[in-house]
């Protein structure tokens, strides 16, 4: 019922306040097990994405965000489990696994699965190289993966804002990719390596961002709050 009310009634309005540019939205399925991989802008991709999906899209979501204290937490709360986004604790051991483990069981139930490959938010702009869970994914599940590019969330909510500000977004969903899990004489982790760096190049073809060439640092991209 609330997630009802979200894409029926706050996604319009949203919409109406935002006037989002939304490009390449035939190119999302409708129905079946689908990984839709960003880029990480802003903390408001995790909003912006579902409530413009074509279809419901279950994020993860650090599990802080479930236990926000003020408005602001309330609302971040409500809204995280409005979109059936799944609280996953980080920073313990085994918690990069184990997120992967409930992303697949999202697959498995052919639903719509976003991710940001990068990890953490973009501080510069650039678009830093991808973590190889994405691959990890699309070959467990057998999912194609729809890259999609977000461009000015970062100017709605830039990182160490707490509310977000009025500025047209764009977002741009990318030809599918299918990919076959490696054969024989090929390493897995090579074959991983291969298809995330091949799905962030096609991510950043949609955005245009300067490729970093390096992994982001978590550290300083996600600052409390």
């Amino acid at each position: 019922m609330i997630q009802a009310i979200v894409r029926l009634v706050i996604a319009p309005l949203a919409r109406l306040i935002y006037r989002p540019v939304i490009e390449g939205r035939e190119n999302v399925p409708r129905q079946g097990r689908v990984i839709l991989a960003s880029n990480h802008l802003s903390f408001i991709d995790s909003i912006v994405i579902p409530l413009w999906a074509p279809r419901p899209v279950v994020f993860l979501a650090k599990a802080e965000y479930f236990r926000g204290k003020g408005l602001r937490g309330r609302l971040v709360a409500a809204f995280f489990s409005a979109i059936d986004a799944i609280g996953v604790e980080r920073g313990t051991h085994g918690a990069a696994q184990a997120s992967l483990d409930a992303a697949l069981e999202v697959l498995r139930a052919d639903k719509a699965f976003g991710i940001y490959p990068e990890g953490s938010r973009s501080r510069d702009g650039r678009i830093y190289r991808g973590k190889t869970g994405v691959a990890w994914l699309a070959f467990a599940s057998g999912a194609p993966v729809v890259p999609v590019g977000v461009i000015g969330t970062d100017r709605i909510q830039p990182i160490g804002k707490s509310w977000p500000r009025i500025h047209r977004p764009t977002i741009r969903y990318g030809e599918p990719l299918v990919f076959d899990p490696p054969g024989d004489g090929i390493r897995p982790a090579q074959a991983r390596r291969k298809a995330t760096d091949e799905i962030m190049a096609a991510i950043g073809e949609l955005t245009g961002q300067e490729p970093a060439g390096i992994y982001n640092d978590p550290v300083k991209a996600e600052p409390a709050g």
